[in-house]
């Protein structure tokens, strides 16, 4: 019908452009990532006429990349590991089991989400500080596992609050523990919540600048986003090895939306319609 034609027209048409708007900053650091200083100089906003792979050789070696992404690739990967582990355990306990004060833990993780980072930031370093953790992977893991711990508790309660509470109960009539029906039965039964929060985990701490320059001040430690916030000061003049670091820092984000895309919007609706 030409209403309902039209009305597709009138929604397309701005999805369209905002999807331009965000691609076109992804295509014009990969042009940039591939000339050279001269070129650039010349005419930014030309494209290409060769692929060149100097630039993004030089951010990865000469200009420290590689020592960045493993030490994100580290610190990321252990945050995340128990921020699952401990979400997916307190988001059983509060969904499925009856204890007195569930409720009140339970609005107490929804209050940690209200509470910006920058409210607890100079406490957390002092006690960092006083701990020793400064500049330590642990520092850091810790840091990012109590930001961030609020927010995967909360969507794995509300995921295993869709479980019906008569699957644990049979499972404490067959004898399992408080433990074997955590690993035997809602485990497994917590797989796709697990794998929607983990990816938004890895994004939080993958694209995180402020806690990873407070707990990691020395150049060695730096996780990769602040490495190429430092390539700015130290290629102010060199925009195409600049942009190369920014594209070698965008790639593992972009690969994880374009491969688990589905899972991302899971998780971001989890418990929307349950909890």
């Amino acid at each position: 019908m030409p209403g309902r034609r039209l009305a597709r027209w009138v929604a397309a048409v701005p999805m369209a452009a905002l999807a331009l708007a965000t691609i076109y900053p992804l295509i014009f650091t990969t042009n940039v990532a591939m000339k050279t200083r001269r070129d650039y100089i010349l005419d930014r906003f030309s494209p290409t006429d060769s692929l060149r792979w100097d630039n993004i050789a030089e951010a990865w070696a000469g200009a420290g990349m590689a020592r960045y992404f493993a030490n994100s690739f580290i610190v990321v990967s252990f945050a995340v590991a128990l921020l699952l582990l401990l979400g997916s355990m307190a988001g059983f306990a509060l969904s499925q089991l009856r204890f007195r004060g569930s409720s009140v833990i339970f609005l107490g993780c929804l209050a940690g989400l209200f509470i910006p980072f920058q409210v607890i930031m100079v406490p957390l370093t002092r006690i960092m500080a006083d701990s020793g953790l400064v500049d330590t992977y642990p520092g850091l893991i810790l840091a990012y596992v109590a930001q961030f711990l609020p927010f995967t508790v909360f969507l794995m309660t509300s995921h295993y609050r869709t479980i019906p509470a008569e699957i644990v109960d049979a499972a404490r009539i067959d004898g399992n523990t408080v433990y074997g029906v955590y690993r035997r039965i809602m485990l497994p039964l917590g797989v796709p919540a697990l794998l929607s929060v983990g990816i938004l985990d890895t994004l939080f701490c993958w694209n995180d600048v402020l806690i990873s320059l407070l707990m990691m001040p020395s150049p060695e430690h730096r996780t990769l986003m602040i490495g190429v916030n430092s390539l700015r000061g130290q290629y102010s003049d060199d925009i195409p090895t600049f942009a190369s670091g920014v594209l070698i820092a965008a790639i593992p984000v972009l690969m994880l939306y374009l491969f688990l895309q589905r899972q991302i919007a899971d998780g971001v609706t989890a418990g929307s319609t349950k909890g």
